[in-house]
């Protein structure tokens, strides 16, 4: 799907907000949201940092989601855990799968390996997106968290949002 298709979708689903660190996987998205002018995008220098910067935008009565890479997830463990979790703040957590299948650079492919594992760990809903399915699977993850009041991830690996 083209990143400003994806991007729209998200919209149209009611995503209103969106944070984000910088990732060379969901450049193309970032770069569109914060350039755009049709959307409220804020950068951010840390992952942990993000997630605070969409609860605010939540209890200001914002959707928001938060764009990281699969690295970044385990830097905002906490906040996940201590803030997001505990208190069910919902909210859309897109994460770049980088290291999926040991294709990418070395520094991202313990990090690869993991993220499956910590996500059933944290206990967060999650949803692979695939290539045919895209926008089927991002309307019933955005729909799962607004009727739970949860935080739901949606991992994307490369190439599926372009």
């Amino acid at each position: 799907m083209e990143h400003q298709k994806y991007c729209r979708l998200l919209r149209r689903c009611g995503i209103d907000f969106f944070v984000g660190v910088p990732c060379s996987t969901l450049g193309s998205i970032i770069n569109f949201l914060s350039e755009a002018g049709e959307f409220e995008y804020v950068p951010a220098t840390r992952e942990d940092e993000a997630i605070g910067i969409a609860a605010g935008a939540y209890m200001g009565g914002k959707t928001p989601a938060v764009l990281m890479q699969n690295s970044g997830l385990g830097v905002s463990v906490n906040a996940l855990a201590s803030l997001v979790l505990l208190y069910k703040l919902p909210m859309l957590l897109i994460v770049s799968w980088r290291g999926y299948k040991g294709e990418d650079a070395s520094e991202h492919l313990s990090m690869g390996e993991f993220l499956p594992g910590l996500l059933r760990v944290m206990n967060v809903s999650t949803t692979v997106l695939s290539e045919e399915g895209v926008e089927g699977e991002v309307r019933d993850s955005v729909q799962l968290m607004k009727e739970r009041g949860i935080p739901v991830v949606q991992v994307l690996r490369r190439g599926v949002v372009r």
